[in-house]
């Protein structure tokens, strides 16, 4: 049984997060260790394994990246661990570029300023990377869809750097 299959939710990338968070806390429920507390111990340690799967899916699912790469190991293309290099050297520049204005941003004359400017570029590229992946998936692309979801990855290590950043400035 598949994550979608296991919340009771259709295949594909656009989901409904409210009713994965709801059909989530009736699965937890149902399977909750303590439930299983006079049991046999096999059947404890079943409800412990399928937390931990419960738990696994609904993570994987409530992430777009993670529900975008997940929709491609259903599909035969598995991204974790990969050794494959993106080969696209306007994004490889714009990379570049991005992660030069990011080492630039305390030496700016207003880093929050440009800090907040550099989010909102990360989130434009990430929505637009996202529209892509889901034409992409829906007409079977599934090369492109990895190549997609390879590009999503940098954003989001350039997203999870930049707030780092931000939050040492906080400090």
């Amino acid at each position: 049984m598949n994550y979608f299959e296991l919340f009771g939710l259709p295949l594909g990338f656009e989901i409904d997060g409210a009713a994965l968070a709801s059909r989530y806390r009736e699965l937890q429920r149902a399977v909750h260790p303590d439930n299983f507390a006079s049991a046999r111990e096999q059947e404890r340690l079943m409800a412990v394994q399928k937390t931990a799967e419960i738990n696994d899916a609904f993570q994987t699912l409530k992430s777009p990246l993670g529900r975008a790469e997940y929709l491609l190991r259903l599909n035969g293309l598995e991204l974790r661990g990969e050794s494959t290099t993106i080969k696209d050297p306007m994004f490889l520049m714009e990379q570049l570029e991005l992660r030069e204005a990011m080492a630039e941003l305390p030496d700016s004359a207003d880093p929050e300023s440009a800090a907040m400017d550099l989010a909102d570029r990360l989130a434009g590229d990430r929505k637009a990377m996202f529209a892509e992946f889901q034409r992409q998936f829906a007409e079977q692309q599934w090369d492109g869809a990895a190549d997609t979801v390879r590009k999503l990855k940098f954003i989001h290590k350039l997203e999870d750097e930049l707030s780092l950043l931000e939050e040492q400035w906080a400090q």
